[in-house]
């Protein structure tokens, strides 16, 4: 028996009737919170000790490192204008800043991509290596073990984004000077209140790619091989990142779940404006909400015969 079996045979054992209690009929499978946090632990083991997860969560981390060095060697240099670069220059201000430039550059791109591959692979992955054939045998339930791997999803991208937040705040520490942060409003606030406010929003950027999450879940039931379902998805970020870039498409981008990923920006004002960031958690629960009924629709009723 291969690790990954033995894996999901201790889960099945979590899962199983406690001795001595009465034995559940075949077809019944029990639904407990405790049969739950086992699969859900389960989950997490599996995402993170793959050396895919954490071959992607170095580069997430060695990227503000990178940025912090370019914009240190680039002190000095007659570069003026764009609102981009105005962002950029508040890091040589404030080593704190870094984490918000980082995020800024993450998200587009970088963020995603590590979203998608999880994400993708989450059920089409254990389909190929026929692991999933052999779980939904053990009494997880597929309806819990859907629940379990979109949980899981959404702790890697609180981890991704910790992984870019903490890299770049240790970054500009120790390239950047550290006290009073000036937003890109002009206000100016203390470290503490901008540290509150760096944490603020790496924790809207996590919860940003939730609804990616989702929908790489929902590619992710439609096939068996888990390099087409990591691929669809990645490929699917770049194409809606595309029609977003598309003024002609304006009665269309505000729908599209990447438009309102960088409304963090709005927290670093004085006041901050929650508009924008509203509008983007309401726009990810209700991607959440559509491909998740999606997948578990797919899922629940597809035949797993690998």
């Amino acid at each position: 028996m291969s690790q990954a079996e033995l894996s999901r045979a201790e889960l099945s054992q979590a899962g199983a009737v406690p001795v001595g209690a009465v034995p559940v009929r075949a077809g019944r499978r029990p639904q407990t919170a405790a049969g739950f946090l086992a699969l859900f632990r389960n989950e997490l083991h599996l995402t993170f000790r793959r050396m895919r997860t954490k071959v992607l969560l170095g580069i997430l981390a060695v990227l503000p490192i990178l940025i912090g060095v370019v914009v240190k060697l680039n002190t000095g240099s007659p570069h003026e204008g764009g609102g981009g670069v105005n962002f950029i220059a508040q890091t040589t201000q404030n080593g704190l800043f870094l984490v918000f430039t980082a995020l800024a550059v993450a998200l587009p791109v970088f963020l995603p991509m590590t979203v998608g591959v999880v994400a993708g692979d989450s059920v089409a992955g254990e389909a190929a290596t026929g692991t999933l054939r052999y779980l939904l045998v053990a009494p997880a339930g597929r309806t819990r073990l859907l629940a379990a791997k979109f949980t899981a999803g959404l702790v890697f991208c609180l981890a991704a984004t910790v992984a870019v937040a903490a890299a770049a705040l240790a970054t500009g520490a120790a390239l950047f000077p550290l006290g009073e942060v000036t937003l890109i409003s002009g206000d100016t606030i203390g470290f503490g209140d901008a540290l509150l406010r760096a944490v603020l929003v790496a924790g809207v950027v996590a919860a940003s790619l939730a609804g990616l999450v989702a929908i790489g879940l929902f590619v992710s039931t439609l096939t068996g091989s888990g390099i087409a379902a990591m691929a669809a998805t990645v490929g699917l970020v770049v194409t809606v990142q595309i029609l977003d870039a598309f003024p002609q498409l304006d009665a269309v981008r505000p729908f599209l779940f990447t438009h309102y990923w960088l409304s963090f920006a709005d927290l670093l004002r004085q006041p901050m404006y929650w508009d924008g960031v509203w509008k983007d958690l309401g726009l990810q629960a209700a991607y959440v909400a559509v491909f998740g009924a999606a997948a578990w629709s797919r899922f629940t009723s597809r035949d797993i015969s690998v």
